[in-house]
């Protein structure tokens, strides 16, 4: 299928062939919505089912399938990713909004994760103990779960399904995967690749649809034995219902409400670099992005100043613009959600320092010039709520211990980072910071793609993905006991 065009239609991949019935969604450009990418097919409730009962097919036979075979796959996956980065990466960007470059880098990061997982394939090592009782051998193997489904968001179309996809493949599970409605023609590009690389029919779907639909369908089918999912903490309490009520195992990764503590002791321009690119690329719309700015006294009027000026430097344009160091927000529908915090964050007594506006790009799309709050604090809904969008705010605090105490008054866990030269609060944050990832003079958001990746409270629950410790949700262990002679 072609990867553009604006008669291009995006099918679903069910039983290894394409099918492009039923309903169709525009896929909308927002960097100029006169553009129209293609039209994705949106999946029937029987389509997902025939998915599945597919993926049920598929199990026995891929489950039992060599690590060669399950190794040259991948492989062949991840090299054809990074053999065209650039222009996947470019339909990534045209589609979803975010920078050409970071388009490509997030194109290259699903390669890279294919071809880690192509190795863990080889990797995969079990345990031989001698019991307490004599003349009997015990082995612990892990063995794949089953039919995987995987629900996805629209802010990372292509890496975020690949460490997902990738771990399940490579551990001998069938996958039927919902990408977000957003990001079609992202979503259709890697099935495309899956496909091509002789992926047996039934072991890998692709069902594009309405969550109401799909989604739904997924959580109450009973030959799906597990689910992934990333996205809002409300949906994702949805789905640990739904799992819960029919005994599915499940991994959830939802919001954050990263802080970013600058000290005073901080190297200025690390830290303003460490906010304005945690806080404001990818137009805030990760998971990961520092929205609550965590500022000490002696540096806080020097670090807003010099952060402003660096927002000021910042071109916001479209994603395909070289120029550009922010896209623009994915649609509408977010775009009217920050605009909407924006107005929070002065009604609640925030002083609104740059930036917030909507801004005239030459052209009809969905751009806003990131915003920055002063004076706020951590009661405010601004500091509480996770907005998804180019919107951060700086909270005072006396000292470290103070700026440690708000960073954790959250109900999110995620990622949290510190700005500063000592030794010792470097130290005591990475081990007090309540966050599955810390950061030290780095922005929240960056991560590498071949170790754990999650958070606490109510960003994450269950095992963690990316790296070996993937194993622990796509595999279920056995123990089998064995009378020696």
């Amino acid at each position: 299928m072609s990867l553009s065009g604006s008669q291009t239609i995006y099918g679903n991949l069910i039983d290894g062939e394409w099918s492009t019935g039923g309903e169709l969604a525009e896929d909308i450009n927002p960097s100029d919505t006169r553009d129209v990418v293609g039209r994705s097919a949106r999946a029937s409730r029987q389509d997902a089912d025939h998915a599945i009962a597919s993926a049920r097919q598929a199990f026995a036979g891929w489950s039992h399938s060599g690590p060669q075979q399950r190794h040259d796959l991948l492989k062949q996956i991840g090299d054809e990713i990074l053999a065209r980065k650039d222009e996947i990466g470019r339909l990534l960007s045209r589609e979803e909004g975010k920078t050409l470059a970071e388009g490509v880098g997030e194109t290259a990061r699903a390669g890279q994760v294919f071809l880690f997982f192509a190795q863990e394939v080889l990797r995969l090592a079990g345990e031989k103990l001698g019991s307490v009782r004599p003349a009997i051998d015990i082995e612990i193997t892990r063995e794949p779960v089953g039919v995987i489904g995987i629900i996805t968001p629209w802010n990372f179309p292509i890496a975020l399904p690949s460490w997902k996809i990738a771990a399940a493949l490579a551990y001998g599970n069938t996958v039927v995967w919902k990408p977000a409605d957003l990001v079609p023609a992202t979503a259709n590009a890697l099935a495309s690749i899956i496909k091509r690389a002789g992926c047996p029919k039934g072991v890998f779907n692709l069902v594009n649809g309405r969550g109401s639909v799909v989604g739904e369908a997924i959580l109450a089918n009973p030959d799906v034995a597990a689910v992934t999912f990333t996205g809002s903490v409300q949906t994702g309490s949805r789905v640990a219902a739904a799992c819960v009520s029919s005994f599915k195992k499940m991994q959830l990764e939802m919001g954050g409400k990263n802080p970013l503590i600058v000290l005073d002791d901080a190297d200025l321009e690390v830290a303003v670099e460490c906010a304005a690119n945690g806080a404001f690329f990818s137009t805030g719309q990760r998971c990961t992005a520092s929205s609550r700015l965590i500022v000490t006294e002696a540096i806080h009027d020097r670090f807003v100043a010099a952060l402003v000026a660096r927002m000021r430097s910042l071109s916001v344009g479209d994603a395909l613009d070289p120029a550009s160091h922010i896209g623009p927000v994915v649609d509408d529908n977010q775009l009217r959600q920050n605009l909407g915090y924006v107005d929070i964050g002065r009604t609640d007594g925030a002083k609104l320092a740059e930036g917030g506006e909507l801004l005239d790009a030459g052209k009809p799309g969905h751009y806003m010039r990131p915003a920055l709050f002063t004076e706020a604090d951590n009661s405010m809904r601004i500091a509480r709520e996770e907005i998804f969008g180019p919107v951060a705010c700086v909270i005072r605090a006396r000292d470290y211990e103070e700026a440690l105490a708000i960073a954790n008054d959250t109900a999110f866990g995620l990622s949290a980072g510190i700005c500063t030269t000592s030794l010792k609060h470097a130290s005591h944050f990475r081990r007090n910071a309540e966050a599955g990832i810390v950061m030290v003079n780095l922005p929240t958001a960056g991560i590498d793609f071949h170790v754990p990746f999650g958070g606490r409270k109510g960003s994450s629950y269950g095992p963690r993905e990316q790296g070996r410790y993937a194993a622990e949700f796509y595999t279920t262990v056995k123990t089998a006991y064995v009378m020696a002679g």
